[in-house]
């Protein structure tokens, strides 16, 4: 996404409702925004100063914003469970993905993770997606031609036991329900110390995720979970609100690393790695 002092043609924008309901869209010229509230052209809203309030054709308030990355995660069209942005933030950050990376992901989804990736990577990185579910993957790719990201995006179909095209990426993040089944794969497809990232629900994946880390040596795994509680903003009524968003998923990572066949480094691989038993 493009940041400017007024909205242009081409930019994502948002109106945001009295009521908080917002709708997010590409403005074009000579285009429409419609709703039950009424109408307002997008030339109306060209040129305008981001954070303007604007009315429809009824006299229905709305603010001119520019959607967050949470804003279009949380809107997009769905099949699929998404990933949290509370996640995906520390996902990237975590990951290290940066501009002008090669990232990869398998288990495209509905594309959350793919928009994200797309945006941090910039115009001159590249996300390679892989999906099994060719219908999954349509729906993804939309979604990410409806945000103006597809173009840094190679979406490719296939089941990943074969492996992957790629062999020096930055990072890869795996979101698929048997993770530990392609940590091999993985490996063949990352640079030497390349970032590994995934998500599962239960402790049970998580265990088996370990083991297969330590098989094909991965180090310096972390595990952790991330929890996130909003609070009222009535200032005089501050308190927790009514829902939480808690536990979503056990966050994994790891590093690809190459252990040396020299003497006095090998003790120390195999403890980074995990090879030998806990003391």
């Amino acid at each position: 996404m493009n940041y400017s002092l007024n909205a242009r043609a081409g930019d994502l924008a948002q109106l945001v409702g009295l009521t908080h309901k917002h709708f997010i869209f590409i403005l074009q010229e000579g285009g429409d925004f419609q709703s039950h509230r009424g109408v307002i052209k997008h030339d109306e809203l060209i040129g305008k100063p981001w954070g303007s309030q604007v009315f429809s054709h009824t006299g229905a308030p709305f603010f001119l914003l520019q959607p967050s990355m949470a804003d279009i995660l949380n809107e997009l069209p769905r099949t699929t469970q998404i990933l949290y942005p509370k996640d995906i933030g520390y996902i990237l950050i975590q990951m290290g993905i940066s501009e002008g990376q090669t990232v990869l992901e398998a288990g495209t989804g509905s594309g959350s993770m793919t928009i994200a990736m797309a945006s941090a990577i910039g115009p001159d990185g590249r996300v390679v997606s892989y999906e099994q579910k060719s219908d999954t993957q349509n729906l993804a790719r939309k979604n990410l031609e409806r945000i103006g990201l597809a173009s840094r995006v190679d979406f490719k179909l296939r089941d990943i036991q074969e492996g992957f095209d790629e062999t020096e990426a930055d990072a890869f993040f795996l979101d698929v329900q048997n993770p530990y089944d392609y940590i091999s794969q993985v490996r063949g497809s990352l640079k030497p110390g390349g970032y590994f990232g995934t998500l599962v629900p239960t402790y049970n994946q998580v265990e088996k995720i370990l083991y297969a880390l330590k098989q094909n040596l991965f180090a310096f795994v972390e595990v952790c979970e991330l929890m996130l509680r909003y609070y009222k903003t009535n200032p005089a009524r501050l308190r927790p609100t009514d829902r939480m968003v808690a536990h979503t998923g056990y966050l994994v990572f790891a590093r690809k690393i190459e252990p040396s066949d020299d003497p006095r480094g090998e003790a120390l691989s195999k403890e980074i790695v995990g090879i030998e038993e806990e003391r």
